[in-house]
C-alpha cells in the first residue's frame, strides 16, 4: 500500500526529471566529442564557434553570443585563444567601435576538411536509428524554442 506522501513528492524524484537526462546526456556528448576533437587541437567549445563560422565566414560577437547560448566572459577567452591559434581575427568595426567583428581565416577555412567527419561519428556513438535521432533533434530544439519563448515574455 503506498504512502499519502509518497504521490506527493513523485514528481521531486530524480528519475522522474526530463532535465536530469538530459542534463547528463550533454555533459557524456561533450565528453564523447573529446577525442576527434583533440585531432582537431579544439575543446568542444571551440568548435561550435567554428562551426558558426565554417557556415558564415564573419559574424559579430553579440551575434555569436546569442547563437551559442554563451556569456561573453565564455565567449571572450575562447575566441582570444581562436585568434592565437591563426583560426580567425577579431576586429573593431569601423562605424561603431563596440561592436566586435569575428572573420574565419584561411587556416579556420582549412581545418573544416578534417572536421567534416566528426558530426556523424558522434551520431553514430549515440546508437539511435535516423529516425529516432532526427526526432531527438526536432523536439530538442522545440522545447529549446518554447523555452527562450517563455522566458523573453
Amino acid at each position: 500500500m503506498k504512502k499519502e506522501n509518497e504521490t506527493k513528492y513523485d514528481a521531486l524524484k530524480l528519475s522522474n526529471q526530463v532535465c536530469f537526462p538530459l542534463y547528463a546526456c550533454s555533459k557524456e556528448l561533450v565528453r564523447q566529442y573529446g577525442p576527434f576533437l583533440k585531432e582537431l587541437n579544439l575543446t568542444y567549445t571551440q568548435y561550435i564557434v567554428m562551426m558558426v563560422l565554417w557556415e558564415n565566414e564573419e559574424v559579430t560577437s553579440r551575434e555569436l553570443a546569442k547563437l551559442l547560448h554563451l556569456d561573453y566572459g565564455t565567449l571572450t577567452p575562447v575566441l582570444k585563444k581562436l585568434d592565437q591559434m591563426g583560426y580567425l581575427i577579431r576586429e573593431r568595426s569601423a562605424e561603431d567601435e563596440r561592436i566586435l567583428i569575428i572573420k574565419l581565416t584561411s587556416e579556420g577555412r582549412d581545418i573544416k576538411d578534417k572536421a567534416v567527419s566528426v558530426p556523424i561519428a558522434m551520431a553514430n556513438c549515440m546508437g539511435l536509428s535516423l529516425k529516432e535521432y532526427e526526432t531527438l533533434y526536432k523536439l530538442t530544439y522545440k522545447a529549446l524554442s518554447n523555452m527562450e519563448h517563455n522566458s523573453n515574455n
